[in-house]
């Protein structure tokens, strides 16, 4: 698979994240946890759709930190651009297979917000990516 099929391959699955996120976002029968996940798996595929695309070697990981950081090292994005993306990386791992500490403590996720961003995101990825290779 080319560098670039990887890339488009990974902004297909990010886009099936979102549908879902579409979907389910103001649903009450859906925890923030659930939805935190999903928003944290399409940033992740975006990224490294971007990366993938620009030669970017990156490790498996679902560390949106990690991922940032590589692609503001590469001149991809600006330092502080998606800086917020930074909070998505627990929802990959502890906040959805570990239990909460305090549930009563724990802020809730501002949902429209995150969706938001990953809009921002996608537009970033989309401009990046496209839709035949070079």
């Amino acid at each position: 698979m080319s560098q670039h099929e990887r890339a488009r391959t990974l902004l297909g699955k990010a886009a099936e994240d979102e549908a879902l996120l579409d979907l389910v976002l103001h649903s009450t029968a859906v925890s923030d946890a659930i939805i935190g996940f999903h928003c944290q798996q399409a940033a992740e595929k975006l990224l490294k759709a971007v990366l993938a695309e620009t030669g970017v070697v990156f490790r498996r990981t679902h560390d949106i930190v990690e991922l940032v950081d590589l692609a503001i090292d590469h001149g991809l994005m600006e330092p502080s651009e998606f800086e917020d993306l930074r909070e998505l990386t627990p929802f990959a791992v502890e906040l959805r297979y570990e239990s909460f500490l305090d549930d009563a403590t724990d802020a809730p996720l501002d949902r429209d917000a995150v969706r938001a961003l990953l809009r921002r995101l996608r537009a970033w990825a989309d401009a990046r990516v496209p839709a035949r290779g070079t």
